[in-house]
């Protein structure tokens, strides 16, 4: 898709990867819609992005979700793409993820865009298409220790992203999977940890393997490949080549 004058909702738009992506979109000519539930951080964004919208919206809230999109299409008309960009993430041990963390979690970074593509497709389908791309992880690759409720929800987001894609190609509605890899925002920062889980210790301990691991990719970086699926409207992008095969 060429996204010059396209409408493009983007969801934890206040910061990291969100925020990278709308200028860049913005930068090569789209009209972006700014979701997040910060309204100084987006009000400030928009001030230096033409043909820009702030939305205020609660990502782990239905309602909040369904009038992001209709304040959206009111205001442009159509929605041309939509980025499930927001999330957050989540560690711990299978043995102790809390229960109410974990239902967090999930509303925030699976039920969240499963809403959001549901409520885009009947306006997808009645202008004749358009792409909808979600940001999974790469974690959701691999099975690393004290990864697996964060993995898992992102892993079923993959498999919901996907079987959509094959259910909605005649509507020539587009649905890509993006897999960042450690990427150098505030999101490791703002990651939940289970509670009953004390990490502190393990976090001090020399990790070899870690050690070895390339440097984090920057948020623009992540962007510019979410960009490149927009265009290409392929299924799968991974921000780092080995980790679509694991080598």
């Amino acid at each position: 898709m060429d996204i010059r004058n396209k409408v493009a909702i983007i969801t934890g738009a206040s910061a990291g990867i969100g925020l990278a992506t709308a200028k860049l979109f913005a930068k090569n000519g789209a009209k972006v819609a700014l979701a997040a539930r910060s309204k100084d951080k987006l009000n400030k964004l928009a001030s230096g992005l033409q043909n820009s919208l702030v939305v205020l919206t609660d990502m782990t809230k239905a309602i909040s979700i369904k009038n992001m999109v209709k304040e959206v299409y009111n205001h442009y008309g159509h929605i041309d793409i939509l980025i499930n960009n927001a999330g957050q993430g989540f560690d711990g041990p299978v043995e102790h993820i809390g229960i109410k963390e974990c239902r967090y979690i999930i509303d925030l970074n699976l039920i969240g865009p499963l809403i959001a593509i549901q409520e885009v497709i009947p306006v997808m389908r009645k202008q004749g298409g358009g792409v909808i791309v979600n940001i999974s992880s790469g974690l959701s690759k691999m099975y690393i220790p004290n990864m697996a409720g964060y993995a898992s929800i992102k892993s079923a987001l993959n498999t919901i992203s996907l079987t959509a894609r094959k259910e909605l190609a005649d509507d020539k509605i587009v649905v890509s999977v993006v897999y960042p890899y450690m990427t150098a925002t505030d999101f490791e920062k703002n990651t939940i940890t289970s509670k009953n889980y004390n990490s502190k210790q393990e976090a001090t301990e020399p990790d070899e393997e870690n050690n070895n691991l390339p440097p984090p990719d920057s948020a623009e970086t992540v962007a510019k490949n979410i960009l490149e699926v927009v265009i290409s409207e392929r299924a799968e992008q991974f921000v780092r080549d080995w980790l679509a095969t694991g080598k």
